[in-house]
C-alpha cells in the first residue's frame, strides 16, 4: 500500500475531538462537520486531503492514517497542529 486517501478535521482541543465523534455517531457526516469545525482549509472541501504516501504527513498524522481500513475513522490524534479525526477513504 503506498497511498491513502483520507479526509479529516482539525481541531485545537481533544475535548474538540471527541465532541464531534459523538456527533458522528448520532449520523452527521464527516463533510458537513469538516466544513463547520476544522480548522484547516481543506475543511471547505469537506476535510478532503486526497491522495497522499509516506512522509507526505507528519508522522503521527501518518501512522494512524495508513492503520485505517477504508471507510473507518480514526479517534483523536495530537500532533504539532492539534488534534485530528481522520477518515480513510480509499
Amino acid at each position: 500500500m503506498s497511498k491513502v486517501s483520507c479526509k479529516h478535521i482539525l481541531v485545537e482541543q481533544e475535548f474538540e475531538a471527541n465532541d464531534l465523534v459523538k456527533k458522528l455517531a448520532e449520523g452527521q457526516t464527516f463533510e458537513s462537520l469538516a466544513q463547520s469545525f476544522s480548522n484547516c482549509p481543506s475543511g471547505d472541501q469537506g476535510g478532503d486531503l486526497g491522495a497522499f504516501g509516506k512522509g507526505m504527513m507528519v508522522k503521527p498524522f501518518e501512522e494512524a492514517a495508513f492503520k485505517l481500513n477504508v471507510g473507518e475513522t480514526s479517534g483523536p490524534v495530537r500532533t504539532q497542529f492539534g488534534y485530528h479525526l481522520i477518515y480513510r477513504y480509499a
